[in-house]
């Protein structure tokens, strides 16, 4: 399953890295990647929509699904 949440706040490669790396240590999670320019995360699998913002959040963005 792909889930695509929108991110706010990310500007560069590193904001894109450091929201994959959250994202990806998740359960359900098989793949995670942030886009800054679209302010968007694509993750492959099935995680939880809350873990998956809080994992944001914790890296210091905001996701919404």
């Amino acid at each position: 399953m792909t889930k695509t949440y929108t991110v706010t706040g990310m500007s560069c490669g590193h904001c894109e890295q450091s929201v994959e790396d959250a994202v990806g240590e998740l359960e359900g999670v098989e793949s995670a990647e942030a886009d800054n320019e679209a302010d968007t995360l694509v993750v492959e699998g099935e995680p939880d929509d809350d873990a998956v913002a809080a994992a944001v959040d914790e890296a210091g963005y905001e996701a919404s699904a």
